[in-house]
Formats: C-alpha cells, structure tokens, sequence
C-alpha cells in the first residue's frame, strides 16, 4: 500500500462504518475491510473510524474487533494469564492508571526492540545486550510488582534472571565471534 498524500502531512484518515457494517475509506474512495486497517495499522498510518449515521468515533471498538479477529487466526499474542489480569482490573481502585501504565510498557517494548535490531545490525557499542536485558528485567519486576503483590523477587525470578543472564552471555559469545 503506498502512503497517501494526506498520510504524509500527518492528516488523520477518516473511515466511515455503515449499518451493513462496512468500512468506507474517504480518502481513497472505496471499501475496505478490517484486514487493510490492520495493514494500515502496521504501516503506521492514522485513521479514525465514525459510524456513519450518528458520526460517533468508534476507533476503539474496531481496533478491539482487529485485534479479536488477529487473535483467533492463528497464534495468539496475548496470553491467558495476562487476559485475565487485564479483566481483573476492570472496577479495581488502579483502573484509570492501566491504559497510561500499558502504553508505556508497549513504548518501552517498542524501543528495546528497536535497540536490539540496531544492536545486531552493530549500530550499538560494545555491549548492548546486557543493558537491554538489565532495563527489561527492571522493567517486568516492576510490572509484576505493580500488578501481582509479591511476585517481584521470588526464586522463581531469581533463577529466570540466571537464566538471562546466561543466555545474555551466549550472545555476547558470538557478538564476540562475529566482530
């Protein structure tokens, strides 16, 4: 899909939602369906879907619905565990600070992940690996803590951080070897 003009000076792309529940692109003038919003999704470009008749925006529940329809293809992304959790905070005291919390977690996610492609590509100094690992384990101690009392901390932690630590040092092994 090449990106649009509108798309390219950062206009939002409105996507009309009719009755018969199709889907109405008004920039490019045709239907589409949730696949191409996932696609436009993945290809970052911004869009916001109004219900046609009462013009309310119903972006969330569409992008709800794509991620229904990803997750009942074919391997699932989201685990049980953390389903269950997520609707367990549903009417909890920390409700409001959930969204907040995830968007930060996915963007600390994102940029790992950006550090770690840049680090193979040998963008990064001599040791990115063992950084990365260090923030991320920071980062899941405190997502645990934050969600599950007592679960920071534990020898069920402590021997996964072992564990890291020793597949951390593989990497750096053949980091080594490649250089």
């Amino acid at each position: 899909m090449a990106k649009s003009k509108a798309t390219e000076e950062g206009d939002v792309v409105t996507i009309k939602k009719y009755a018969n529940r199709r889907l109405y692109d008004t920039e490019r003038s045709c239907y589409i369906t949730l696949e191409d919003l996932g696609t436009m999704v993945r290809d970052g470009r911004e869009f916001r879907v109004v219900d046609a008749k009462s013009g309310d925006d119903i972006t969330h529940n569409v992008l709800t619905q794509i991620i229904m329809d990803e997750e009942t293809r074919g391997e699932t992304l989201l685990p049980v565990n953390f389903l269950r959790h997520l609707i367990g905070m549903y009417g909890d005291k920390m409700q409001s600070a959930v969204p907040q919390y995830l968007e930060a977690s996915m963007a600390a996610f994102r940029k790992n992940q950006q550090d770690v492609r840049a680090a193979f590509e040998g963008a990064l100094g001599s040791n990115p690996l063992a950084e990365m690992t260090r923030r991320n384990m920071e980062m899941f101690q405190q997502a645990a803590g934050a969600f599950i009392p007592g679960a920071a901390g534990t020898k069920a932690k402590d021997a996964e951080i072992a564990a890291l630590k020793a597949e951390v040092a593989e990497l750096r092994a053949e980091l080594a070897k490649k250089k």
